[in-house]
């Protein structure tokens, strides 16, 4: 199909990919500078449906009108659902991947019910649509971390490399679930936790391409990487009063880093949920490698 008979907006993009393309291929560095502002571009693709919602949390807790009709959290409810629900309707995500994000909600939700409840953070401000003291928009939040983790598979084609066995990923996601609860009562023991993610993952590899060449990445990395930026997100959420921390309750303060270890056993559980739909995929490996 030549420029043509496209669409002018898709004949003009591919045209300013080719030019960019052309450049980049001028030299060594400029060829690392597109493709690292290309895997940028990428993840930022990736993470749509959580950089909605926190824009979304953010906007509204700038320019929130006083004396709204309806709350802001509601609002934030009906929006959660509506970039959802575009999201499925433009195809940037597929069922199947919904009905995994669906179980993110569900597992937050519950999550958030038993931490609110023994006061480990709050949701300051009032709504219809909550379940007791959790507004209903706080389980979309963990499904955003789904939604990140299925859509990067895709758009970076990302396949592994000495992935530990399935049952052994269930397991511990299993103990680090549980963790989260039961450290109310009994010895906390995401240590032993942390361990046992190392040495099931720590021999594995990420391969994925940004641009036009195969790149790698160790799964722990990887992990500590996406763990740091929901940390990241999470500060701007809790700017936003989107929820809000003991600490937090006279005023906003940056969340302490030991909140980074706790994203990080989440990500684990997040990855081992997502490969109930999608299994991780081998990555075959040529001579050279």
């Amino acid at each position: 199909m030549t420029d043509a008979h496209r669409l002018p907006v898709e004949a003009w993009g591919r045209r300013l990919l080719t030019d960019a393309q052309a450049w980049a291929d001028r030299s060594r560095w400029r060829g690392h500078a597109f493709e690292f502002l290309w895997f940028g571009l990428k993840q930022g693709w990736a993470c749509l449906f959580g950089g909605a919602m926190l824009a979304l949390i953010v906007a509204t807790f700038l320019w929130w009108p006083e004396g709204a009709p309806v709350s802001r959290y509601d609002f934030l409810v009906v929006g959660a659902v509506a970039i959802q629900a575009a999201m499925l309707a433009f195809r940037l995500e597929s069922w199947e991947e919904a009905r995994v994000i669906f179980l993110f909600h569900l597992a937050g939700t519950v999550m958030e019910l038993f931490k609110t409840h023994h006061g480990s953070w709050v949701y300051p401000e009032d709504s219809i649509l909550r379940i007791g003291a959790v507004p209903l928009f706080s389980g979309f939040m963990y499904a955003a971390v789904g939604s990140y983790i299925a859509r990067v598979q895709r758009i970076f084609h990302i396949r592994v490399t000495r992935y530990p066995p399935l049952w052994t990923t269930w397991l511990l996601a299993v103990a680090v679930y549980v963790n989260f609860f039961a450290h109310h009562w009994l010895p906390d023991v995401r240590l032993a936790l942390f361990a046992a993610t190392a040495l099931l993952f720590g021999r594995g590899w990420f391969h994925f391409t940004a641009d036009r060449r195969r790149r790698s990445m160790p799964l722990l990395l990887g992990y500590l990487l996406v763990a740091l930026f929901i940390w990241i997100a999470e500060n701007l959420a809790t700017f936003g009063r989107a929820w809000a921390y003991p600490g937090q309750a006279d005023g906003w303060e940056m969340v302490g880093f030991e909140k980074l270890g706790s994203w990080f056993l989440l990500m684990i559980v997040s990855v081992v949920l997502v490969s109930l739909v999608h299994r991780p995929e081998e990555e075959v490996l040529g001579p050279r490698d």
